[in-house]
């Protein structure tokens, strides 16, 4: 039995499809059509992707992030293990996942793009918290607003398979709608997001390639299947609104009582950052308490030509409140709401054009943005919280959930 034993595992099939989780007995295990060194990508020579197929391998655990203001913050997140051997020709071989995941979460999560038609297989990792290793927390990936997902892919962990530490879990989706989504781990919900555990998803429509005239101009790149070209764009920018509680965060690393009836963020932020941070296109420095591993990758500074159009993917996986995001001098176009366009039943466009936006915890919606043709180079707008308490990092003032539009 010792060979049945250290590689049992639960196997489900879901329509033809093999799902494996090693959650008795720990094991990194990656599932990837084609792939054979267990990297989730197909690099290797012989190794041959399957037409519309995609893989990725993300890690759960814990880091450290820093806000605009220097306080060092405490999170759990996800970190990104594609490219990672996991299934080496030869003893010895490969990189160490659990090494690379430990202290590798990333705020935001790291960003996933897919394309509509995509069969999509994305392998979790649990890697353990090394800073509190007295925790045994297990995660999930929640792709929340997949339609009609199975309940074994759905993360819900009363409903699903939540993953334990040093074990695996293979997702599969077949992305069959375009749109912006999120992800986010689902076990103690309010919990593991507070904490960190959210992400950027957005799905990329069938249309895109396909040539159509609108306003004057061509496109080739759609927010969705429009048939008509009315959300054309010329580039895009996902936008994750979100926002910390720093005495949650402290409680958490110094292993004291968890505040949740007292929770009230004061870090407001866009894609993990508070203003001035933003606008800086760079990832950010890496904490010490990382050992040298980044953290924040994801700027928010948008930049266009005159005359673009900017497509903002923006998704609210705040756990606390509702958020309001306006833009000074240019103004939005909404065109789909919850990764749905904005059209009626006899096919008119039901897009509307507005200064401001508010999402609730869970809501994305995508909204256009037409660069004026005359606008000079340098010129700058802002995408910025329009509850101006939301306007600071902590106690310092003229930062938090503002970012930058710059005409290049």
């Amino acid at each position: 039995m010792n060979n049945g034993l250290r590689n049992a595992l639960i196997a489900l099939s879901l329509g033809g499809v093999l799902v494996t989780s090693q959650s008795a007995l720990a094991g990194i295990l990656v599932q990837c059509p084609g792939d054979v060194d267990g990297d989730a990508q197909w690099a290797t020579p012989g190794e041959i992707q399957p037409l519309n197929t995609k893989c990725m391998h993300l890690g759960a655990g814990d880091g450290f992030i820093t806000m605009a203001d220097g306080l060092s913050q405490y999170i759990f997140s996800f970190s990104d293990l594609t490219g990672l051997v996991t299934k080496p020709a030869n003893p010895g071989d490969g990189d160490d996942v659990m090494m690379e995941g430990m202290l590798g979460a990333s705020f935001p999560a790291p960003p996933i793009v897919l394309e509509e038609g995509d069969e999509f297989y994305l392998t979790l990792t649990n890697v353990g918290m090394s800073v509190r290793p007295d925790l045994f927390d297990p995660h999930t990936v929640h792709y929340h607003g997949f339609p009609q997902a199975a309940p074994i892919f759905d993360g819900v962990p009363d409903a699903s398979i939540s993953i334990n530490m040093g074990s695996s879990l293979t997702y599969y989706y077949k992305v069959n709608e375009p749109g912006t989504f999120m992800y986010h781990c689902h076990v103690e919900a309010t919990e593991h997001m507070q904490m960190g555990m959210l992400g950027n998803l957005y799905v990329r429509p069938a249309q895109d390639g396909t040539t159509y005239n609108y306003g004057g101009r061509s496109y080739t790149r759609f927010a969705y299947n429009d048939g008509d070209g009315s959300t054309g764009y010329d580039v895009d920018y996902p936008i994750q609104i979100g926002s910390f509680d720093s005495a949650f965060h402290i409680a958490s690393e110094t292993v004291q009582p968890l505040p949740f009836a007292m929770m009230k963020d004061n870090y407001p932020m866009l894609n993990g950052r508070g203003y001035p941070d933003t606008v800086n296109p760079d990832p950010l420095p890496a904490p010490t308490q990382n050992g040298g591993k980044v953290s924040q990758k994801e700027s928010s500074l948008i930049t266009a030509a005159p005359g673009q159009r900017v497509l903002l993917r923006i998704s609210n996986l705040n756990v606390t409140q509702f958020n309001t995001l306006g833009t000074m001098g240019v103004p939005m176009t909404v065109v789909g709401i919850d990764a749905k366009l904005l059209r009626g039943p006899g096919g008119k466009n039901l897009f509307y054009q507005t200064n401001s936006v508010t999402l609730g915890g869970g809501q994305a919606l995508d909204a256009i943005i037409d660069i004026p043709a005359n606008a000079a180079s340098g010129t700058k707008y802002f995408l910025y919280s329009t509850n101006l308490n939301h306007l600071s990092n902590d106690t310092e003032q003229f930062g938090g959930m503002m970012t930058e539009i710059r005409v290049n």
